[in-house]
């Protein structure tokens, strides 16, 4: 069994082939995301991606906004107006001819990371700022907290965003994913907090005892999991 994990962010679409135990099988591709990033260029685009992989006989993909039932709700870093309503799962299952799964991008993250005792939080730091919440190893799904306010009017992705980062530099940049991080954890009293995303590679400060690091290879144990998931 192959499973194409998809990643649809608002920088990038990246794909790549896993095989049954979870690792590459393929190179991963990758493909600046469009802009604007319409769905009927994005989706196409996914389909042509896929075929110059290995053969693939089901598809996870992990998008960035709150999705119910494979149908995007929102997708703050793609376009709201764009992508609210859109069948996800249904489109690309047409376009890739074979069974499609789709999940909020943190919350398919956190099916690879989570150790599946107590209440564990994912976040992670790219494009924007993801969230997810499992109780026992059990999802709860489309969190979103990035969207949040959380300072001076703003919400936690406004301050901890890839163009923020760029903007203050990594040391400012990492004082305000501590702050973050202080004030979620007593609103939700996590058990661990797993951190992950392109951006932790810029982090210059210790983490708390109950906060860790998550690879890549990780979360992209997320997209076989999906398929366990009830």
């Amino acid at each position: 069994m192959t499973t194409l994990a998809v990643d649809i962010g608002g920088t990038s679409i990246k794909l790549v082939v896993l095989g049954e135990n979870g690792k590459p099988v393929s190179d991963t591709k990758r493909r600046e995301t469009p802009s604007p990033a319409d769905p009927e260029v994005v989706l196409p685009l996914i389909r042509d991606m896929a075929g110059s992989l290995p053969p693939q006989q089901r598809v996870s993909v992990g998008f960035p906004g709150v999705v119910k039932d494979g149908v995007a709700q929102n997708a703050p870093n793609l376009g709201n107006e764009l992508w609210r309503g859109v069948s996800v799962r249904d489109r690309l299952t047409e376009l890739l001819e074979r069974p499609v799964r789709v999940l909020n991008d943190a919350d398919l993250q956190g099916l690879g990371v989570v150790h599946g005792a107590g209440v564990e939080m994912v976040v992670t730091l790219g494009t924007g700022m993801g969230t997810a919440l499992f109780t026992d190893g059990r999802l709860v799904p489309n969190l979103e907290l990035g969207h949040h306010p959380f300072r001076d009017g703003k919400t936690y992705e406004d301050l901890v965003r890839d163009s923020e980062l760029k903007r203050i530099g990594a040391e400012r940049w990492t004082a305000r994913v501590l702050d973050a991080i202080a004030q979620l954890e007593p609103i939700f009293n996590y058990d661990t907090l797993h951190l992950g995303g392109g951006n932790t590679r810029h982090l210059k400060a210790d983490l708390p005892d109950n906060v860790r690091l998550f690879s890549l290879g990780e979360a992209l144990a997320g997209a076989l999991a999906l398929w366990d998931a009830d």
